[in-house]
């Protein structure tokens, strides 16, 4: 299977979804130009409430739609961008890769992974048990958390729909990815 970018969004607003786009632009060392979550410390409201100061490793979103079909077969009704990411992929186990994983997203772009998106209530306000829909209990009790991973920016550059995904794995040992 090919590991594809399947959409892209950003939303210059703090709401929680975001709108595809045909093209956006990633920034080094801040995000997605245009995107409320973009920028050199975190941005996201209760972070910042915390320590305003804080990096930003949350500078780009990322979901594989993967999950989308997963929640669709349980009867959630699902877009791209709908859950807050920047980019959509398809044929990339986002979640099995470890931090530090770098994707080149399309003929420039480089972004790192730096960990697991924690996901919120707000997921309810797009359909009623959506939120516990993107948590899964192991068998060993430990929290699966499927609703994406964040990333920083390493090298910019335009990334659009349909857009080629390289994975460039960090010399080993590997590191588990945990929520960000």
């Amino acid at each position: 299977m090919s590991q594809t970018v399947v959409a892209v969004s950003r939303n210059a607003k703090h709401t929680f979804s975001k709108a595809t786009e045909h093209s956006i632009r990633l920034i080094e060392g801040h995000g997605v130009d245009g995107d409320a979550h973009s920028g050199v410390t975190d941005q996201h409201r209760s972070h910042v409430a915390k320590n305003p100061n804080a990096p930003n490793l949350r500078q780009v979103h990322l979901i594989h739609a993967e999950l989308h079909d997963e929640l669709e077969a349980l009867g959630f009704k699902l877009s791209p961008g709908l859950m807050g990411e920047n980019v959509t992929t398809r044929g990339v186990d986002l979640l099995s890769l470890p931090a530090g994983a770098r994707l080149h997203l399309g003929n420039d772009a480089v972004i790192e992974l730096t960990g697991l998106r924690n996901p919120c209530k707000q997921l309810n306000g797009i359909q009623e048990g959506l939120l516990k829909a993107t948590l899964e209990k192991r068998s060993d009790g430990t929290l699966l958390r499927k609703s994406g991973v964040m990333s920083i920016v390493v090298t910019g550059g335009d990334v659009h729909q349909g857009d080629s995904i390289r994975v460039e794995l960090p010399p080993e040992p590997h590191k588990a990815m945990v929520p960000v």
